[in-house]
């Protein structure tokens, strides 16, 4: 009798669960439908807003639509729709661009450029020997023709567009110098970005600026550092101002020789789930290190200064920092473009994500509001730098 009763309770119990796991089962899929049904019925009627939009365009817009240039904005404004400023669609040309920056060598002919009050293109620098800087264009020059189609007939955009282009190809430029007008015929080529560079300062402190984090910056940057530990270093500032960040890899890569081993930082996707964005390995640079940051320093760079604190390598001089601390991955798209999307929040293996709040300095320093800007700062000047200097070298 006490079986019977026994495998009765069991079977009871049994059913029971089944039919609870049914209810719970059912509950999670029947959310998810849901869901997706109200996601359908979400899209179905953004397509019948914008069917209803287009059909009204195209019979009272009053001149011929640039299909293509429709099509872009469209597809712009759903990822703009996301609200998130890092995330965006890039045509075909604007990828290439994209890639290209990534990598830190362009192809053109050597000039960092502005748009001028006029509309023409204002030559704002010439890089040393590239093409333009051969050719002996100069900042202040002005570009008012490329390929013998005016600046203005042609639009700013459309105008810095044509001038970069394949390698090994010819451009012809009309550049304005004192209000004469002069041909220039140059041929584009690679040109790698310096990003990464170093100088030994007094007291035989090394002193790294970084600019941004390309696949390039890795080499120049590992450079930079053997050189100064080869010339006898004894201490190391790495200066990270105005640096907007660039490629995590890269920034992994840099950090590699300076910490200890382990892993160094995580990124944290929606689900909840981590992943190691960067570990370094056995070696490791015992030298005391300060870091210069403002606030421009952002995402990646944001990492290295992070990183370098955290692990009790470096002290952070200078303002408080942007605060970007998401990542964004780009996806080739069928039509040559590409979607640049944030997926992750990111952190150091030893403190919080710092989106929206940025990293506060262990020492506060502010430059004068009248200060040159960082590239025409000489070192004397620099109230940043100097304070690193003076910490470094036993004071306070």
């Amino acid at each position: 009798m006490n079986k019977k009763i026994s495998l009765g309770l069991t079977i009871s119990l049994v059913a029971l669960a089944c039919a609870l796991t049914f209810i719970l089962t059912s509950a999670y899929n029947l959310h998810h439908f849901n869901q997706k049904v109200s996601s359908v019925e979400n899209m179905a009627d953004t397509y019948s807003r914008l069917s209803e939009l287009d059909g009204l365009v195209r019979e009272n817009f009053y001149t011929d639509i640039d299909e293509t240039a429709l099509s872009d904005a469209i597809l712009k404004g759903y990822v703009s729709g996301l609200n998130d400023p890092y995330s965006r669609y890039m045509t075909p040309q604007e990828l290439t661009a994209s890639q290209e920056n990534d990598k830190g060598v362009l192809v053109g002919i050597g000039v960092n450029v502005l748009r001028d009050e006029s509309g023409y293109i204002l030559i704002d620098s010439v890089t040393t020997d590239t093409p333009a800087d051969q050719s002996e264009l100069a900042a202040g020059d002005m570009i008012v023709a490329v390929n013998g189609t005016d600046v203005l007939e042609l639009g700013y955009e459309q105008a810095v567009d044509q001038i970069r282009g394949k390698e090994g190809t010819s451009l012809k430029l009309t550049v304005r110098r004192g209000g004469v007008d002069k041909e220039y015929e140059l041929v584009r080529r690679s040109i790698e970005v310096k990003t990464a560079w170093g100088e030994m300062l007094e007291g035989k402190i090394g002193y790294i600026r970084i600019s941004g984090f390309k696949e390039s910056t890795v080499d120049q940057f590992n450079e930079a550092l053997r050189t100064l530990l080869n010339d006898g270093a004894k201490a190391l500032v790495f200066d990270v101002r105005g640096n907007h960040g660039g490629l995590v890899s890269s920034v992994g890569s840099c950090l590699d020789p300076l910490l200890p081993e382990g892993d160094v930082a995580f990124a944290t996707y929606r689900d909840g789930s981590e992943e190691v964005l960067i570990r370094s390995d056995g070696e490791e640079l015992e030298l005391p290190m300060a870091v210069l940051v403002d606030q421009e320093t952002a995402s990646a760079a944001e990492l290295f200064a992070s990183a370098l604190r955290d692990f009790e390598k470096a002290k952070l001089y200078g303002v408080t920092t942007y605060g970007k601390g998401v990542m964004q991955n780009t996806i080739s798209l069928n039509d040559g473009g590409g979607l640049t999307i944030t997926v992750a929040t990111y952190r150091t293996a030893r403190s919080a994500c710092y989106q929206g709040v940025g990293l506060i300095p262990d020492y506060d320093v502010e430059l004068p509001e009248d200060a040159p800007a960082l590239d025409d700062l000489s070192h004397e000047e620099d109230a940043q730098l100097q304070k690193a200097l003076s910490v470094l070298q036993g004071g306070e």
